[in-house]
């Protein structure tokens, strides 16, 4: 595989082939949970993904129970929990392992152009236009991050 939407995931009603819906748009992957003392990031990704959707930025969320058990839930009471709580729309997946022999293919691809194990729950990929991932971003990085929304900017051509 060589660009990103050339992966097969779920989303997280269980609909085939999720990433088809981000082709030709720049794209912020992010491993997330739902009992991380990070899950409030939910509400600045769900903010970037209403300032910039209309100019082709999306956000796809992987939700993850690697770290800590911190992703407990079912497809049904993640999606509750993002609704209710932060009034999430941007794309989820189906729930996926990240690190070690059962990580998502996505998975593997990212960190082999970005090398390392992922380190915690909200770890950031930025994918641009093309389907080439082109950052990587610590779990403290906030969605609003200024160096991150440049980088953003710069892939759409601002």
């Amino acid at each position: 595989m060589s660009r990103f939407q050339d992966f097969q995931i779920r989303s997280l009603s269980g609909d085939d082939d999720l990433l088809q819906a981000t082709d030709g748009q720049v794209v912020l992957a992010v491993n997330v949970a739902s009992k991380c003392g990070l899950t409030p990031q939910y509400a600045g990704l769900e903010k970037l993904y209403e300032e910039f959707s209309g100019q082709g930025v999306t956000v796809v969320g992987f939700p993850c129970n690697q770290f800590g058990a911190q992703e407990p839930g079912t497809p049904e009471e993640i999606r509750e929990f993002c609704s209710t709580n932060y009034s999430v729309t941007f794309l989820l997946s189906e729930k996926i392992d990240v690190n070690g022999e059962g990580r998502h293919a996505l998975y593997a691809w990212l960190t082999e152009a970005f090398p390392g194990d992922i380190e915690w729950n909200f770890e950031k990929f930025l994918i641009d236009r093309e389907g080439n991932v082109v950052g990587r971003y610590p779990p403290q990085t906030s969605p609003d991050d200024p160096g991150l929304l440049q980088e953003i900017a710069e892939r759409l051509g601002n």
